[in-house]
């Protein structure tokens, strides 16, 4: 369904330094510097994903949005979707997509939702009938009923997205790009994006292309992760696998009847002891779980123990690390 190879993408940046004689310098000699956005990325996408696009601020995921959006025309490579090529069939192909800017808006400011949903409608020359369905179905599921009277400068921050979310999708499109859609939102706004568009993978088939710093949002939602770094992309695959390569390690918390002595268990870290509770960390690669929980049943009087596997922010962390981003 979408399919990019070797795409580049290059910006002219200018450049000087502070000072008031620089600046008076930069009105009659400019200096530039090229910064390589996009570095040979290339990657397929299946009808049906959920795909994560992460990386740091600046590793290229936006202009990558941009790009596959038909925003942005790349300096090189290919990009197919749906058989077309976003920036040259971009009228055609817009009809298919959706996309949500988190920073951005597509609502107009001073008028009331409805009145943008109904010209957006215009605007994608939406049947009556389809509109009418599309619309009912993204109220009821988002809950916007109380909303599509009140001008947009009148609404919260979770509730303008949730109307975004709502106007990228009046006309029935196959994919939706969203680029940071949860940022700022609380938590459940958040709870309520998410839920929708596992609702709208599910149910329609959407294709969905998700990019976020919030790494809840891709452990709620992607079943695959693609990581960029510096204009190039670092890694592909699920959330699986990244916790397979670096997520070994397990903690376990262990509450019991009250035990005077630490438990030395071979091949477990005892982080933190007290009379109640004792935390370890072990390497699954070299101890099971259930050996470490075993042996300590043998020595004190178990309440309730407790295992959790490392946040998926420190498994990113880890990826990072290895490609030094």
């Amino acid at each position: 369904m979408i399919a990019l190879q070797g795409i580049g993408k290059s910006f002219k940046v200018a450049k000087r330094s502070a000072g008031l004689r620089q600046a008076v310098k930069a009105l009659f000699v400019r200096e530039h510097t090229i910064v390589e956005a996009l570095h040979q990325i290339s990657f397929t996408i299946r009808e049906g994903e959920i795909v994560g696009y992460i990386g740091p601020n600046g590793a290229g995921k936006s202009t990558t949005i941009k790009v596959m959006s038909g925003i942005l025309v790349p300096d090189q490579g290919s990009c197919s979707i749906m058989g077309y090529t976003p920036w040259k069939e971009r009228t055609e192909y817009v009809k298919h997509i959706g996309v949500v800017f988190g920073q951005r808006s597509q609502l107009w400011w001073d008028v009331p939702v409805l009145d943008s949903f109904e010209l957006l409608r215009d605007i994608y020359k939406v049947p009556a009938a389809e509109y009418k369905a599309n619309l009912e179905l993204l109220t009821g599921t988002l809950d916007l009923q109380s909303l599509l009277q009140t001008p947009v400068r009148q609404l919260s921050l979770g509730q303008r997205m949730r109307c975004e979310i709502a106007a990228s999708l009046l006309h029935g499109p196959k994919i939706l790009f969203l680029d940071e859609p949860t940022i700022g939102l609380d938590a459940v706004s958040k709870i309520a994006v998410r839920q929708f568009i596992k609702t709208i993978n599910q149910e329609k088939g959407v294709t969905v292309i998700l990019t976020t710093h919030d790494m809840s949002d891709i452990e709620a939602l992607a079943d695959r992760i693609l990581m960029i770094g510096k204009g190039s992309l670092l890694y592909d695959g699920s959330l699986t696998e990244l916790r397979g390569r670096f997520g070994t390690q397990r903690t376990i918390t262990a509450d019991y009847v009250g035990h005077a002595q630490p438990v030395d268990i071979p091949g477990a870290e005892l982080l933190s002891w007290s009379r109640e509770r004792a935390v370890y960390r072990v390497d699954t690669d070299r101890v099971q779980v259930a050996h470490v929980i075993s042996r300590l049943s043998e020595q004190v009087e178990l309440v309730d123990v407790a295992v959790e596997m490392k946040p998926v922010e420190e498994l990113i962390l880890e990826l990072y690390k290895e490609h030094q981003i």
